[in-house]
C-alpha cells in the first residue's frame, strides 16, 4: 500500500455517510419518516419513564428495569438519527473523525445496555413465577441498582475499549461508509493498517452482547416455562405466561433482527441488508417498546391516565 493511499488517524477529518438512499428526490419523505418515528419514539419511552417514576405502585423491580430500558432506547435511538436527520436537512453526507467515534460508542454502549437489561428483566421475570416466596429478597432495591450499576459498567468498558483502539488505525484516503451510522464493520473495511486486534474486540463485543445475554434469557424462560406448565388450572398457567408477553415479544424482535443479519452466511451481506436490519433494531424496536409495554398492561395505562389526568405531561391546571 503506497504512501499516497495511506491517511494517518490525526490527519482524518471527516467520514462520509452514505445514508439511506443517494436520490433527492426521496430526500424530504425520508427526512419527514424518520422524523416522526424520531419523535414518536422519544414521547413514548419519555412517558413510560414519567408514568413509572410518578405512581408508587410501579415501583416494583420489573417497572424499575423498565424505566431504565426506556431510557436507554431513548439514547440509543438518539446517538445516530439526529445526525442522519441533520444531514439529510443540510444535504450533507459528512460526519467529523472524533463525531463518528463519538457516534460509535455511545451506539456500542447503549445497544450493548439494551441486550443486557433485557436479560436482566428475564431474570427477574423468572424470580418472580418460579421463587415468588423469595422474590422481594432475591430481588431487593439494593440488588437491583447493583445490577443496573453491573449493567452499565459491563457495556462501557468494552465499548470505550473498541473505540479508543479504532483510534490507533490508520484510515485510506477512501473514506465512504455505506450506512446512516458509524458501524464499526464498514469502518475497518477502511482501514489501510492491522485491524486484527479490533476485529478480534468485535467478536469479544458480540459474545458479550448477543451470545450471554441471549443465553441468560434463553435458560430463564425454559425455567419458567418448565414452572408454567406444572401450574394445573389453565388460568393460572395464563396469568404467569401474560406477565412476560410483552417481555418475550420485545426480545423476538430485537434478536431476531440481529440473527437476521448477522448469523446469515457472508455471502449474503450486503450494506441495504444491514441498513435495513439497523433500521428495525435501532429505530422501529424502540418505537414500539412503550406500545407494547403498555397496551396490554393494565397497571400501566392506569398510570399513563393518572399521568395525563393530573396534567403532568402539559403542565394543565
Amino acid at each position: 500500500m503506497g504512501k499516497a493511499s495511506r491517511v494517518n488517524q490525526t490527519a482524518v477529518s471527516d467520514f462520509f455517510l452514505l445514508g439511506l438512499s443517494d436520490k433527492p428526490e426521496e430526500q424530504p419523505l425520508l427526512f419527514g419518516v424518520f422524523l416522526g418515528m424520531y419523535l414518536v419514539t422519544m414521547t413514548g419511552n419519555l412517558l413510560i419513564i414519567l408514568a413509572i417514576s410518578s405512581d408508587p405502585h410501579l415501583h416494583t423491580p420489573m417497572y424499575f428495569f423498565l424505566a431504565n430500558l426506556s431510557l436507554t432506547d431513548a439514547c440509543f435511538t438518539s446517538a445516530s438519527i439526529p445526525k442522519m436527520l441533520a444531514n439529510i436537512h443540510t444535504q450533507s453526507q459528512t460526519i467529523s473523525y472524533l463525531g463518528c467515534l463519538t457516534q460509535l460508542y455511545f451506539l456500542l454502549m447503549f445497544g450493548g445496555l439494551d441486550n443486557c437489561l433485557l436479560a436482566v428483566m428475564a431474570y427477574d421475570r423468572y424470580v418472580a413465577i418460579c421463587q415468588p416466596l423469595h422474590y422481594s429478597t432475591a430481588m431487593s432495591p439494593q440488588f437491583c441498582v447493583l445490577m443496573l450499576a453491573m449493567c452499565w459498567v459491563l457495556t462501557n468498558c468494552p465499548a470505550l475499549m473498541h473505540t479508543l483502539l479504532l483510534t490507533r488505525v490508520a484510515f485510506c484516503a477512501h473514506k465512504a461508509i455505506p450506512h446512516f451510522y458509524c458501524d464499526p464493520s464498514a469502518l475497518l473495511k477502511l482501514a489501510c493498517s492491522d485491524t486484527r486486534i479490533n476485529e478480534l474486540m468485535i467478536i469479544t463485543m458480540g459474545l458479550m452482547f448477543l451470545t450471554a445475554p441471549l443465553m441468560l434469557i434463553v435458560l430463564s424462560y425454559v425455567r419458567i416455562s418448565w414452572a408454567v406448565f406444572g401450574i394445573s388450572s389453565p388460568g393460572g398457567r395464563w396469568k404467569a405466561f401474560s406477565t412476560c408477553g410483552s417481555h418475550l415479544t420485545v426480545v423476538l424482535l430485537f434478536y431476531g433482527s440481529l440473527m437476521g443479519v448477522y448469523l446469515l452466511p457472508p455471502s449474503t451481506h450486503s450494506a441495504e441488508r444491514e441498513s435495513r436490519a439497523a433500521i428495525l433494531y435501532m429505530v422501529i424496536i424502540p418505537m414500539l417498546n412503550p406500545f407494547i409495554y403498555s397496551l396490554r398492561n393494565r397497571d400501566m395505562k392506569e398510570a399513563l391516565g393518572k399521568l395525563f389526568g393530573n396534567g403532568k405531561m402539559f403542565f394543565l391546571p
